[in-house]
């Protein structure tokens, strides 16, 4: 008993049409081109925008703190030459002021750094407006640089000059590298090795990912649909990685449908055809009314079993190209259940259709899709219809929050092996092509897909009444 049946053409003539179909969806497409990811260009992109950046900031930050910090370092230097200045003072306020060049040059000598005199006047332009008035007071005065230190001599005109203090302004020194500069040198040379070896390691990975990635793309962009992309290696791309995965195997499940629902149609529709034809034929042959109203009505039965065959698969490859929206609203399922019964009664021509909801609270409330789920009870019903002998019950229960809604009928039942195999598309045990027991082995699969819009399933088993029992199951409250 079932609606469903296997169809007559062979595995090999399925495969054959696949491949042809595959084939062809091939040739309309054109073939994807593009090149592979070049691991260095990533890499030395990645490393000249990071190490940039990371200089630069570098940079930034060093001069910010260095501008802050220019305060204190000059008052630092102040205190640290205090001594030595007031030192080759008074050394100089022992000679004749006529004698200070001399003198200067000869404590010069005995110096790292530059010592010498300068009028005052020639300052005004060297040293800003406060260094100018911290000079005049006695006090130190440090150029811009804070290289530099000048010292005014007593009340005299003359300044002593201390510095360059930097040995990379030094003269004597210009021969080598500062030491600030070899630090700095080796500090950022040290830097950028460690940075590049930690970048090539977190690159490669997910160079391979794109390069997956991208192979993957290539593949289905030819029509190769059972490509899929390899497990990501770094986390950044797992979920791309997924996401491809995925949508090739919709892309995959949506093309097999559509071959499969373009073969089926094709195959159900030779019957009704033929039928019409050999009913045209005997149509001209024959003057009896009898047999002409009899002849009209088989066509008129074929057409409509035609235009019956179109809605059914536009429902089905509905609901499997793309699952609609649930709309779900309370319902009070008993009389729901009662009503859409009642609404298909008549189709169960002379057999005894009962509905049990003695299992229910009273007055219980589920949540439904008052217009999908309509379909599936009403496929299953019709199902029945076909097969029952005598009597079809249908009955309902709940069970760990799940309502329960069972179909049994006294028919022929179903194999075990089958019952899950019946709820594919075009799949019917019972082989005959009649009106009575024929169907297109569509309504189960459309079944099963409401329920899943439910969040629940469709089964098969066999029925207290010896025939066979589908039972719907979701979850009674969404």
């Amino acid at each position: 008993m079932t609606g469903t049946d296997l169809p007559s053409r062979t595995k090999g003539e399925k495969e054959h049409n696949q491949g042809l179909a595959r084939s062809l969806f091939r040739v309309t497409l054109p073939r994807w081109r593009g090149g592979r990811y070049s691991l260095s260009k990533l890499f030395f992109n990645f490393y000249l925008l990071a190490m940039g950046s990371f200089v630069a900031i570098a940079f930034t930050a060093d001069f910010v703190i260095s501008t802050a910090q220019r305060g204190i370092t000059d008052d630092y230097a102040r205190r640290f030459m205090r001594g030595t200045i007031t030192l080759i003072e008074d050394e100089l306020f022992r000679q004749p002021r006529s004698t200070w060049p001399r003198k200067i040059r000869e404590l010069d000598e005995k110096f790292s750094y530059k010592l010498g005199i300068v009028e005052r006047i020639s300052l005004d332009r060297t040293l800003t407006p406060t260094q100018v008035d911290k000079l005049d007071a006695g006090d130190i005065a440090i150029d811009h640089d804070g290289d530099i230190m000048y010292h005014r001599l007593g009340t005299s005109s003359q300044v002593l000059v201390v510095g360059p203090l930097a040995s990379n302004r030094n003269p004597e020194l210009k021969d080598r590298l500062p030491l600030e500069l070899r630090l700095r040198l080796l500090t950022w040379s040290l830097t950028g090795l460690i940075f590049g070896i930690a970048l090539w390691f977190w690159v490669r990975p997910v160079w391979r990912d794109l390069e997956a990635l991208r192979q993957t793309a290539r593949d289905l962009g030819d029509g190769n649909f059972e490509a899929r992309s390899p497990a990501a290696r770094s986390q950044l791309f797992a979920p791309l990685s997924d996401t491809m995965n995925n949508m090739a195997e919709r892309v995959q499940q949506l093309l097999a449908t559509h071959r499969e629902l373009a073969c089926g149609i094709s195959h159900e529709l030779r019957t009704p055809i033929a039928r019409m034809r050999f009913a045209l034929e005997m149509l001209t042959e024959t003057d009896e009314l009898a047999e002409r109203e009899r002849l009209w009505a088989m066509m008129e039965g074929d057409l409509e079993e035609l235009d019956h065959l179109i809605d059914t698969s536009l429902t089905y490859a509905r609901f499997e190209r793309e699952a609609p929206e649930p709309h779900f609203s309370s319902v009070q399922f008993a009389s729901w259940l009662v009503a859409e019964v009642d609404a298909v009664r008549l189709l169960g021509r002379n057999l005894d259709i009962t509905v049990d909801t003695s299992e229910l609270p009273e007055k219980l409330c589920v949540d439904l899709d008052r217009k999908a789920m309509p379909y599936a009870l009403r496929n299953l019903l019709r199902n029945a219809f076909k097969y029952a002998s005598k009597e079809i019950r249908v009955s309902t229960e709940i069970l760990a929050e799940q309502i329960l809604i069972h179909v049994d009928d006294d028919g022929i039942g179903i194999p075990p092996e089958e019952r899950e195999h019946i709820f594919s598309a075009f799949t019917r045990l019972d082989r005959s092509r009649d009106r009575s027991t024929g169907g297109y082995g569509l309504g189960l699969a459309i079944t099963r897909r409401v329920l899943e819009l439910h969040g629940g399933t469709a089964i098969a088993g066999a029925s207290p009444q010896g025939g066979a029992r589908f039972t719907l199951s979701w979850k009674a409250c969404q």
